[in-house]
Formats: structure tokens, sequence, C-alpha cells
């Protein structure tokens, strides 16, 4: 089993997280520590440690998959020091981790589950899975600076995927994006001479804020599950 499995298998983090953390040489392996990324281990015989604490893989548990309404300031992500992080919202016995980033100045839905298939999938731009983000500005909104967005625009030397614009008021709008890069909204409003006042995601793929308050959390439904997962 490659080791970057292994830590998402155990309910550590992602597995994108976990090749992160090797990168940083915070995993051993029979107390060596390994950097390289795709190296295969014996669950049964080998002994994984990540900061130099046992990481144990686990029977297989049910797959869980959990809706968040996170507030502005708690950070999604596994582990976090001094900073509230989206687990902490959270009241369950099974391990799980955040499917894709919102960052801690943003609010709204984020799903939790430990299916590491599903969290391979909605965070990889090439399969397509819509995210919908409701933006209030600053400033008034222009229509060019719409249609900019909506076109695609030049961030950190890369061009964003067309998303579809639409106006809500003077200044809101919904965006829908294709792709989810680091505070890629914040610095598309930036590059139009505007500044995010609040954003919040209001949909993952087929999966709705709804009414879920801020703060609270909820069970994906079956039919919820099952569109997600085909």
């Amino acid at each position: 089993m490659r080791l970057q499995k292994y830590l998402a298998h155990a309910g550590l983090c992602s597995r994108r997280k976990a090749e992160e953390f090797i990168l940083n040489g915070r995993v051993k392996v029979n107390n060596r520590i390994i950097t390289e990324l795709g190296t295969k281990i014996d669950p049964a015989t080998d002994r994984v440690l990540f900061d130099d604490q046992p990481v144990i893989l686990k029977p297989e548990s049910p797959n869980v998959y959990i809706a968040v309404n996170k507030p502005e300031g708690v950070v999604t992500s596994c582990s976090q020091q001094k900073t509230k992080i989206i687990i902490d919202l959270i009241d369950i016995n099974e391990r799980v981790y955040p499917v894709g980033r919102l960052d801690k100045d943003s609010r709204g839905l984020v799903l939790l589950t430990n299916d590491g298939e599903l969290h391979n999938k909605l965070s990889h731009p090439s399969f397509n899975h819509e995210k919908e983000y409701i933006v209030t500005t600053v400033q008034p909104v222009l229509e060019s600076a719409l249609k900019q967005m909506a076109q695609g625009m030049m961030i950190d030397s890369v061009k964003t995927r067309k998303a579809k614009v639409k106006r809500l008021s003077n200044n809101t709008f919904s965006i829908v994006l294709k792709q989810g890069r680091n505070r890629q909204i914040r610095k598309m409003v930036g590059k139009t001479g505007n500044k995010v006042d609040t954003l919040t995601r209001i949909r993952m793929a087929n999966i709705t804020l709804g009414n879920l308050k801020e703060g609270a959390w909820r069970y994906l439904t079956p039919e919820e599950i099952k569109q997600l997962t085909q």
C-alpha cells in the first residue's frame, strides 16, 4: 500500500494532505523519515509515525458523509495549532476530513467524509463538479467586472476557467466555478479593482447549504449520497 494512502485510510487526513506531510518530512516508516511520494509499505509489518506518533490503520468503517455550514474564522483543515478547525464543529466517532478548501475568511458549505475515492473526485477539477458562491463586495460591481470573471482572468499567471456569473444586486453576485484555486474569487474580484466583503459557498455538486444554520452540521441523505457518488 502506498504511504499516502495508508495515512488517509488511517483517518489522519486526506490523501493530498498526506502527500504534503510526507514531503515536509513529518512521516516516518520504521523510524526512518520518508519524503518520497509513492513509497510502498506493508501495513502488517511496517510501523508508521506522524510527528513521532503511531498511525494505526483501523478496520474499515462505513463511509460517512456530512455537510457543515462553516462560520467565518474556522479553518478547513484536519490539524491547525491555536485555531478552530472544521472538525471541531462536529461530534462523531468516525474520522472524517474536508473535501477541498474554504478559506478562513469565508463561510458556507463544507463536505466532510472518510470516502477517499469521493474526496479525490470532488477535489480534482477534471471531474467538473460545480461549486456555487454568493459574493458581496465593498463597492458596487461593474457589469464589465462580471463579464471579466465569467470569461476567465489571469490569476497568478494562470487563466481561470470560464464561470457562470449572475448579478443579484448592486454589490452582490453569484458565481459558479468548476475549479477551486487558492482564494480564487477574492483574487478575481481584486483584479477588477473591488474587494470582497462576504463570501458564502452555498452549493457543492448536488449538495446545497439550504437552511443549515451557521456552525451546524448534518448527515447527507441517502439520495444525496447516491447522486454525489454516481
